[in-house]
């Protein structure tokens, strides 16, 4: 049962989104991006205040995704991708980015804070940040 409202265009976005973010992560860090995106538009707390959609997601601005600023967001969706989505829509959740609403992949080490949000663990290249169960309950 998916935890957030989707159409199948929206499926195929986050689908895209996860593609372009961590397709060199392989389907596990795909997962992670899709689980950022999830638990963002479930939020409705901090930058994600009425953030209600996928689309209004993927294209926040402050706060969006560098794939669509920098040109990867054109890949379509693969099956495989859309599969992926799916999962992360319907609950599927992969730590460290189970709670997560911000990653990055920075040169070196992962700070402990990144704007004040705690680093729930690294996969591969990219860091994973938390909010406080009191700032966003939703994602918990």
């Amino acid at each position: 049962m998916a935890v957030i409202k989707v159409n199948d265009e929206q499926v195929k976005m986050l689908a895209r989104l996860m593609r372009a973010e961590a397709e060199g992560e392989g389907e596990l860090g795909m997962l992670m991006v899709g689980n950022v995106g999830v638990n963002r538009v479930l939020g409705n707390c901090l930058d994600f205040k009425d953030i209600r959609t996928i689309q209004q997601m993927v294209y926040q601005r402050p706060g969006g995704f560098e794939a669509t600023l920098k040109g990867y967001f054109y890949q379509s969706a693969r099956d495989r991708d859309i599969a992926l989505a799916r999962r992360v829509i319907n609950g599927e959740r992969q730590r460290p980015a189970s709670n997560a609403l911000w990653f990055f992949r920075p040169s070196g080490d992962c700070p402990g804070t990144w704007w004040d949000q705690t680093n729930s663990g690294r996969y591969k290249a990219h860091c994973f940040y938390i909010p406080t169960r009191d700032d966003c309950p939703r994602v918990y």
